[in-house]
């Protein structure tokens, strides 16, 4: 068994033992109990409100080092061509607070049939895949910082 308290960030040299493949989801969550490619249980507990990185290594109490990956989940896909278009479609996802991953003129979200209908009516494209959901992480995930003017 891994029990893991201790993050160690995007960059290792020592030698990956196992990995551990989780969802958007559980990337969020501090505690989890899950099992390693290698079929160990794995026991996390970290501290709550950081997700963790797809890529990001782990070490456990015993000193060995883990990789976590990403899952393939459910997500709706949608884009255009119009950077406007696009824009406008950002917008309103933020507005609703909705975790979204962004890229060239293409976002993912998790499957809502209402954001879809939404989505289709400001004019993207959709459609159903599964992807590796990686969301940003929001203006405020390193902490709000006030700046005297």
């Amino acid at each position: 068994m891994f029990e893991v308290h201790e993050r160690l960030g995007t960059h290792c040299h020592e030698p990956v033992v196992a990995k551990v493949t989780l969802t958007h989801d559980q990337r969020d969550r501090g505690r989890l109990k899950l099992t390693s490619d290698t079929g160990e249980e794995v026991r996390v507990f970290l501290e709550r409100g950081k997700p963790l990185l797809v890529g990001e290594y782990l070490k456990s109490v015993c000193g060995r080092h883990l990789q976590v990956e990403g899952a393939q989940e459910e997500v709706l896909e949608a884009g255009c061509d119009d950077w406007r278009t696009f824009a406008r479609a950002c917008y309103h996802l933020g507005n609703r607070h909705v975790r979204i991953e962004v890229g060239d003129r293409w976002l993912r979200i998790k499957p809502d049939h209402v954001l879809e209908e939404m989505l289709q009516l400001l004019g993207l494209e959709t459609r159903q895949c599964e992807a590796v959901f990686m969301p940003e992480s929001g203006a405020y995930a390193h902490g709000h910082h006030h700046h005297d003017h």
